[in-house]
């Protein structure tokens, strides 16, 4: 599936979804494999298969391989990293701030590729995901390594669309029955 393909399948009442999608992957203040990174990442965390296969397809004639294997990466360590941070912050209970993780998360120290671009990738994915300690603190890191604002918008900009055309696909597959549930009348 390309990226165009996803766009046809958007409804008229998404038409601001699509006309995004198109502009947030090609109009950014981000270098081109930035762009697919956080594409990547924020769509390995919004979960549409459909998404995620179209995304992945588009950034291979952008990324390489070690850029490929990074950005899914971002996607699959914040997948378990902004589950375990966002509860210690949302808990309220002071001592998860003080006891450690115990998770590997090796991948963040050696990703394979500049680690700006994996801390960026992050930070998309933890859009999508809703972490708040892991938006502050890979927000920190890309600015400390000389990203701006408009960079860190732009990053974000792309995981909110991803993330949207994701929720729109999921839904309208739930009302067609595409799902395996049965179809909602209109």
């Amino acid at each position: 599936m390309s990226i165009e393909a996803l766009k046809a399948r958007l409804p008229d009442y998404a038409k601001d979804l699509r006309l995004n999608l198109g502009s947030v992957l090609t109009t950014s203040s981000l270098k081109p494999g930035q762009v697919w990174g956080a594409a990547i990442a924020a769509a390995y965390a919004a979960r549409n298969d459909d998404v995620t296969r179209a995304i992945v397809a588009e950034a291979a004639q952008h990324l390489d391989a070690a850029g490929l294997t990074a950005a899914k990466a971002a996607g699959a360590i914040m997948g378990m990293n902004n589950v375990y941070y966002r509860t210690v912050h949302l808990s309220g209970n002071a001592d998860f701030k003080k006891i450690p993780a115990r998770l590997r998360m090796n991948v963040i120290g050696n990703p394979g590729v500049e680690k700006v671009d994996f801390e960026l990738w992050s930070l998309a994915a933890s859009a999508v995901n809703g972490c708040g300690m892991c938006i502050e603190a890979h927000e920190r890191e890309v600015m400390h390594k000389g990203m701006s604002t408009e960079n860190i918008q732009d990053a974000v900009r792309i995981a909110a669309v991803i993330h949207a055309v994701a929720t729109v696909l999921d839904a309208e597959a739930a009302l067609s029955g595409q799902d395996g549930s049965t179809a909602v009348a209109a």
